[in-house]
């Protein structure tokens, strides 16, 4: 009975013409038609056809022009396209660090055929967008997003590895290096990768930092001339021409370097060429840096615990007991374990405490966390991405007003507070002052969405004398000065929501307003203007703490007067205390 029902019920898809298949298949999830497809050998045939899985790629990529670009870039296999956007899907979105404290936003992106993971740098208010790659994840020839390039300072230069593993609802990403039995194996399906993954991260943070550095060192790739200046996601449809030549030229390198796979004794080399370039004396100093280096790194030592009490912030349980290992794995052991060694990405689900929005995040892993971004609905309309400045009238990026203003981003998301009563939470996730004011992750303001404010907006028009216009206003606490930089305090103030869609701040008792508005950060990329990055492993996760820009040259980057006193003072301790 049940057999007849099911060949009546495959003998009524397969009479439908193939035009209204493809159309019925847009509407289900690529499982149910990879369930229906083992259900016959009569559907798996009709639902094998390329206009079945077409249809899925027109639901998950919009643009009929980049559909048709990246079907052609996978030898016309809808398939392979539908594959590697839902197998990438856990990769997009935002992405952070705790560190430098202005902010390490990264915001992986579709590129072509492709996951482009790029840093927005802190800035002032511009018209275009300062942004560095971070890296980038390549379809392979089955549609999986496994081939990994790691970005440099150089423009030309890209480092090859590969993706390990990604679960689905991936929050962090790892960058690792793992093992393989055959000399230059590029497959992330051999045998020992999971293993060594494993293995890796019992490494001592130095023997792991040394491993990156060497492996950067040893397989290192360049692009073709014609190709450097090439754009890495499409800022037009002109664009896609030169993009998929950029991405075949990508494959071969990838193909070439062996998946950035590097002998084993090519790296023990290394690291031995570096140990010896760390130890050994110039012959112009007659050996006299030695002890200077000690010196130094005493003195380096001695400032680093003693900012580290100063400054030190509350961290997760996690980075204690998750990767706590009562010994350390010898790197020679781990490098013994495989005749090649390469560059790895590793996406996994861990279990991490939050607070307001803000993850609690390992200061000595090399890796990045994913943010959740509230999706705005009715009830929670201000929920997503913002960006602004303070003071008022608002910033506006074609303004040439001197001194330009800082660009602010914050995550806005909803919370309900311990007696059930809804939150707006504004965190911190990117700050363009010159030196940092406000801790990365903190709350800038916090708005009570079930109490209106009776305080009126302090100003009738904005900066072209236009009337301003608000719409409604709640109550709540801005961030101040408290228990030092790393525990601030709140002051009263109001959210105020004004016409076309902006947000302003109010602080009540100092009258200072920030103003923002929603972001599209995808397309501020796109419309930005690249610089050059950080090394390919500080640039993916800069883990010394910094308290100004670090991933640029332009003002902002020095240390503050604050700062250089503190050092100042440490230095005469030290000092008195060894002479």
């Amino acid at each position: 009975m049940l057999a007849a029902v099911a060949r009546d019920g495959a003998d009524l898809i397969l009479s439908l013409p193939e035009d209204v298949l493809a159309l019925i298949s847009a509407h289900l999830r690529p499982r149910d038609l990879l369930a229906l497809s083992v259900a016959s050998r009569r559907l798996r045939r009709a639902l094998s056809a390329d206009k079945a899985w077409l249809a899925q790629c027109r639901r998950l990529l919009p643009s009929p022009a980049h559909l048709l670009s990246w079907r052609a870039a996978a030898a016309g296999d809808s398939l392979s396209v539908c594959r590697f956007l839902h197998s990438a899907a856990p990769l997009l979105g935002l992405w952070a660090h705790q560190n430098p404290e202005l902010g390490n936003l990264v915001a992986a992106v579709p590129g072509f055929l492709s996951v482009v993971a790029a840093r927005a740098i802190p800035q002032e208010l511009s018209p275009r967008l300062l942004w560095a790659p971070v890296f980038e994840l390549l379809a392979d020839a089955h549609g999986r997003p496994a081939l990994l390039f790691l970005h440099g300072h150089h423009h030309a230069h890209l480092f090859p590895g590969l993706l390990a593993s990604l679960q689905p609802h991936a929050n962090v990403i790892f960058l690792e290096a793992h093992t393989a039995r055959d000399p230059l194996a590029s497959s992330s399906s051999s045998s020992s990768s999971s293993s060594s993954l494993q293995r890796f991260a019992r490494l001592s943070f130095g023997d792991r930092r040394r491993l990156l550095d060497s492996l950067v060192a040893a397989c290192r790739v360049t692009l073709p001339p014609d190709l450097v200046d090439a754009p890495l996601f499409a800022c037009s449809d002109d664009d896609l021409p030169l993009l998929a030549k950029r991405r075949e030229a990508m494959l071969r390198l990838h193909r070439e370097a062996a998946g950035g796979m590097v002998r084993t004794t090519e790296v023990q080399g290394v690291l031995l060429e570096a140990k010896k370039k760390a130890t050994t004396p110039s012959p112009t100093d007659g050996g006299r840096r030695i002890p200077l280096r000690r010196s130094l790194s005493a003195v380096a030592g001695y400032f680093r615990n003693g900012l580290r009490q100063m400054v030190t912030r509350s961290v997760s349980a996690n980075s204690r007991t998750d990767y706590v290992d009562t010994k350390h794995l010898a790197l020679s052991d781990f490098l013994h374990d495989g005749e090649s060694v390469g560059l790895s990405l590793r996406g996994a689900r861990m279990r991490l405490s939050t607070y307001r929005a803000w993850p609690s995040m390992h200061d000595n892993r090399f890796a990045l966390y994913k943010l959740t971004v509230q999706a705005p609905v009715p009830g929670r309309e201000y929920a997503g991405l913002w960006g602004g400045t303070f003071g008022w009238p608002p910033g506006r990026p074609n303004n040439e007003c001197k001194p330009k203003k800082a660009l602010f981003f914050l995550l806005l998301s909803y919370e309900e507070d311990s007696e059930g009563e809804l939150q707006l939470i504004a965190t911190k996730v990117l700050e363009g002052t010159h030196y940092v004011v406000h801790p990365n992750g903190s709350s800038m303001f916090i708005a009570r969405m079930g109490e209106p404010s009776t305080e009126p907006f302090p100003w009738q028009t904005d900066g072209e004398s236009q009337n301003v216009d608000v719409e409604r206003g709640f109550a709540g606490e801005g961030i101040a000065n408290g228990y030092g930089f790393r525990y601030p305090g709140s002051k009263p103030g109001s959210l105020f929501v004004l016409q076309d869609g902006l947000l302003a701040f109010v602080w009540k008792e100092t009258g200072a307003v920030l103003t923002l508005q929603r972001l599209d950060l995808e397309e501020l990329l796109k419309k930005g203007e690249r610089v050059p990055a950080l090394q390919p492993v500080p640039n993916f996760a800069y883990l010394t703490k910094s308290y100004s820009n670090v991933f640029t040259g332009f003002p902002g980057s020095s240390a503050s007067p604050r700062l250089i006193s503190i050092l100042k003072v440490q230095l005469d301790k030290f000092v008195r205390r060894n002479t």
